[in-house]
């Protein structure tokens, strides 16, 4: 639980860094459409929530499945590969990445059947 409050925390930070900050929030080895592109789609709240499933036991919620489907798969996946390349979790990047994908399917259901026909 410790390393996932760590994580959210990062993450939150890097967030508002960006947000408050754009020039200092991207070192130049970090692929900048990260930043740009991916991190402003998704609240806050939500990118906490899907954090809280894939490197934890969280369950994501349906407003936030939603929304994360808006996002886009391509930048679920470059955020959720960003924060498992971290050197405290790259270990077990491969489980992460699994359960990215888990996720990713959940929340396609969801909205799929939340969804107008």
């Amino acid at each position: 639980m410790a390393k996932l409050n760590i994580i959210m925390v990062s993450f939150v930070v890097l967030v508002v860094a960006n947000l408050c900050i754009p020039s200092l929030a991207v070192e130049e080895n970090e692929p900048k459409k990260l930043w740009d592109q991916c991190v402003v789609k998704i609240s806050p709240k939500c990118a906490l929530n899907i954090i809280s499933q894939v490197f934890g036991n969280g369950v994501v919620s349906i407003p936030c499945c939603q929304e994360l489907v808006q996002e886009g798969k391509e930048c679920h996946d470059t955020l959720v590969k960003y924060i498992a390349d971290r050197p405290s979790l790259i270990g077990n990047e491969s489980k992460y990445l699994q359960k990215r994908d888990e996720v990713w399917t959940h929340c396609v259901s969801v909205s799929k059947a939340l969804s107008p026909a």
